[in-house]
């Protein structure tokens, strides 16, 4: 599978996102830069689907279809978008994103998922107090789990610090799975991995953390200049 964005952009005179040319395909990490506080999510929401570009066009394998790339792109972690609240506790993320993948979403259930993964001390930490790259893999890995995904987006993920270097093999470690996998990162970020040597070698994301109280789930939508153009 092979998506393709030729010359999109957003708002007037690209002023939301100026015009902007990428490929991204199954098994391979392609890694883009948008600077600004919205450009990345509006990047994301065009690039898997969701959001139409105000110029250019969006294909996969060739052909516009905007609703196929809702079902087998997911897009991961877009601040302003689909990022969890700070402070929701890990286990009641992960029984979302479990709901959203059609499985059991009841808290025990949630905490067997974390057991299987090694993530189960961090029950009840707060999602905002994890480690970036405990964060990173965990919202990955549950992003996965929806039927017929096929593509992962993934944006941002500069902004909870940490090295890039973790998250870019986490992005290898799921595009060896056979994921298309897009990081949409700063200039800063994507500048240190052209001058960083690549990370040692083992899986990253392990938690580190200890767990903390949460208060209740919430979502924060789009400020109203970027929900113009999502597609239902």
């Amino acid at each position: 599978m092979k998506i393709v964005l030729d010359d999109v952009s957003k708002g007037r005179n690209g002023g939301v996102l100026p015009a902007t040319r990428l490929a991204f395909a199954s098994g391979r990490v392609t890694l883009t830069t948008a600077e600004t506080e919205q450009r990345p999510s509006v990047l994301g929401l065009i690039a898997s689907g969701r959001m139409r570009p105000a110029t250019g066009t969006v294909t996969i394998d060739g052909r516009r279809s905007p609703r196929r790339m809702r079902k087998v792109v997911a897009l991961v972690d877009a601040p302003d978008v689909n990022d969890p609240a700070p402070d929701i506790a890990v286990v009641g993320v992960v029984e979302e994103e479990l709901m959203f993948a059609g499985r059991r979403a009841d808290p025990l259930s949630a905490r067997r998922w974390l057991d299987d993964h090694g993530w189960r001390t961090l029950a009840r930490t707060p999602i905002g107090q994890l480690e970036a790259d405990d964060r990173i893999r965990m919202l990955l890995e549950l992003a996965a789990l929806r039927r017929g995904i096929e593509a992962l987006v993934l944006v941002s993920p500069d902004r909870h610090g940490g090295d890039p270097r973790h998250w870019q093999r986490i992005a290898e470690d799921f595009a060896a799975r056979g994921f298309a996998v897009l990081v949409i990162a700063g200039t800063a970020a994507a500048t240190a991995l052209e001058a960083e040597p690549p990370a040692p070698r083992g899986r990253v994301g392990r938690p580190r953390i200890r767990p903390t109280s949460a208060l209740r789930p919430r979502r924060r939508p789009l400020t109203p200049t970027s929900t113009e153009g999502i597609l239902s």
